[in-house]
């Protein structure tokens, strides 16, 4: 009897539990949930520390790189991800011909974050979509008290001067710059979510007077632009409220930041003069070098060589413009790419928000994004935003959510 019990079994396989085969879901799942966790603590540490946040992403990366080849899934995008391969591509092609490919290729390591593209539109869904914007919304807010703390110690009441506070991430470029995405995030989730608002409207207050305090320039710049654009796509009517605002900041604030508003309008002031001679400089790189550049983070090197007698600066490490910095390191045709992404991006975000419903996140997160690509274009007049590994986190994640929504939308009405 036992003979025969154990060679029926032998004979018909699939009565045998195999007991990998049934961990396989299980293990997959948390897999999954470690990875949207590691996601998470991942944009949320951006706002406090690169390295943190970039051991994060490497937690991310493993767990989700776990979950596709348990589920035996191969890993998916937004279809404006392909300008984004290209542009990657065209960076080392650009490392190739670099003036210092070792160098170049060296510095090329920040290609890796464009990893978070895929990386968000598979891990967040629409149930997971707003605790993550809670995350970074709260952490963008706590990174804005920081960053108010540290300028109330360290700026005299009475004084022209100032001194920029730096936040929690030791720079002040890129503290604000993070500020200015979170802002426009805030106001985007305020001014479009039917429901659930009245505490987000409690965060822009604080980023707005982080922003401030910030005396960035290209980060107010890019702040009013992304919220004209929210404005104008909520109701137009709404536009009003800039000029009002503005007139109201000049009438009341202290005068050390009314001198720095003007001081965008000054073409004597040193860092204007500065910016226009960079112009000048990369424009002639652009002309010597119009295939590949001079190679990526080799401005530095050659800068010197085309400098304008009149330049402030005697090395810049890039040229505070992200269009002619792409251009003047990688090359025209990197340009052209990167113009393909940004263009797809909008496209998309905006047939989004035209199709959302007015309940739910998407209507929101297509707004947030096409505001932040615009903030980012605006600043990015002025600074190399674009090339700072902390903002560039942040800036995927926020343009790819609304395509992550949607996609998994899709997916529950064929099923």
């Amino acid at each position: 009897m036992t003979t025969s019990h154990v060679s029926t079994n032998l004979e018909n396989p699939g009565n045998l539990v195999n007991p990998v085969n049934l961990a396989t879901p299980a293990t997959a799942k948390r897999a999954r949930q470690t990875a949207q966790v590691a996601l998470a603590l991942t944009l949320a540490g951006v706002q406090f520390s690169v390295a943190i946040s970039q051991i994060f992403l490497a937690l991310t990366l493993v767990s989700w790189a776990t979950s596709l080849v348990l589920e035996r899934r191969r890993p998916s995008a937004p279809v404006w991800a392909l300008p984004v391969l290209l542009f990657a591509a065209w960076t080392l092609v650009s490392v190739a011909f670099s003036l210092s490919p070792i160098d170049s290729l060296f510095r090329s390591k920040q290609l890796v974050l464009l990893l978070l593209v895929p990386l968000v539109y598979d891990l967040v869904d629409k149930n997971t979509v707003l605790p993550l914007t809670t995350i970074i919304l709260a952490a963008g807010t706590v990174s804005a008290l920081v960053g108010l703390g540290q300028y109330s110690i360290i700026n005299p009441v009475m004084s022209y001067d100032y001194r920029r506070p730096v936040g929690a991430v030791g720079f002040a470029m890129t503290y604000s710059g993070l500020i200015m995405l979170t802002f426009g995030f805030a106001m985007a989730r305020v001014l479009f979510m039917a429901r659930g608002r009245m505490w987000p409207a409690l965060m822009p207050p604080a980023l707005a007077a982080a922003l401030a305090v910030g005396f960035l320039r290209n980060a107010w710049v890019g702040a009013c632009a992304g919220l004209a654009v929210l404005l104008v796509m909520r109701d137009f009517r709404l536009t009003a409220i800039l000029p009002i605002a503005v007139a109201g900041f000049l009438g009341f604030a202290p005068v050390r930041f009314v001198m720095r508003v003007y001081s965008i309008f000054d073409l004597n002031d040193v860092t204007v003069r500065d910016r226009f001679g960079m112009l000048r400089a990369g424009l002639h790189i652009v002309r010597d070098h119009p295939i590949a550049g001079v190679g990526p983070e080799m401005i530095a090197r050659v800068y010197p060589q085309y400098r304008a007698p009149d330049a402030l600066l005697q090395v810049a490490p890039h040229l505070h413009n992200v269009p002619l910095q792409i251009a003047a390191e990688r090359g025209l045709p990197a340009l052209a790419l990167w113009i393909w992404f940004i263009g797809a991006v909008v496209f998309g975000s905006w047939t989004l928000y035209r199709r959302a419903p007015r309940e739910g996140p998407q209507r929101f997160l297509a707004a947030a994004a096409i505001g932040a690509v615009v903030s980012m274009l605006a600043a990015g007049m002025f600074e190399h935003n674009f090339g700072d590994s902390e903002f560039l986190m942040l800036f995927l994640a926020i343009i790819t959510l609304p395509f992550a929504v949607t996609k998994t939308e899709s997916a529950s009405e064929k099923c």
